[in-house]
């Protein structure tokens, strides 16, 4: 019972572990007080990890069992990337840069859409950081996945437009009802 309230506190929340062992495809990361599981469908394409191996993982849910609780972990949830920024960025976590959505496709890209509540603080320079090392540190837990930031903007054509660069646009339709959009480039942009 201890075990489940710790953890469900933590839900959301990234805990840190080693690889204990492999049973088919999932991986069981020792937590310390109890294993985590981390299943193959929660696993990013980029990792690589053997017995023993340090490991960062995102806690999903956390179920009770008969024979206790199962905490089950991810390194493909977008909410890792969200909560690395986090912890990275000090202006993410002091509230001045909010993160307005994260998309990921995991091993390959993830898009983070940010703002900034003071005119004075570059949303996108902030979580970049100095000589990019901000986002460096989350591209090597990440093993090497690209990363985007995108200045959030209510204008719904021009956040289209930030989240498609460096690709030139010629034309955005919106289709508000549906909420779509039909986006139209050059060949050599596609």
């Amino acid at each position: 019972k201890t075990i489940y309230n710790d953890f469900l506190k933590k839900q959301g929340d990234i805990v840190s572990g080693s690889v204990h062992r492999f049973e088919k495809k999932a991986m069981f990361i020792d937590l310390g007080k109890t294993i985590g599981i981390l299943p193959a469908r929660e696993q990013s394409p980029q990792d690589e990890f053997r017995q023993g191996d340090f490991i960062k993982a995102y806690v999903v849910e956390i179920k009770k069992t008969p024979s206790g609780p199962e905490i089950i972990l991810s390194r493909a949830h977008e909410g890792m990337v969200g909560r690395l920024f986090e912890i990275e960025v000090p202006e993410i976590h002091d509230g001045i840069v909010k993160m307005m959505g994260v998309a990921r496709e995991a091993g390959s890209r993830t898009k983070i859409a940010v703002q900034s509540s003071d005119s004075k603080i570059d949303a996108v320079g902030s979580c970049v950081g100095m000589r990019g090392q901000r986002v460096k540190n989350i591209v090597r837990e990440l093993g090497g996945e690209k990363i985007d930031i995108i200045r959030w903007s209510e204008d719904t054509e021009t956040y289209i437009r930030e989240a498609l660069k460096p690709a030139e646009i010629s034309e955005v339709r919106l289709n508000h009802r549906e909420k779509a959009a039909d986006i139209f480039v050059a060949d050599d942009q596609l």
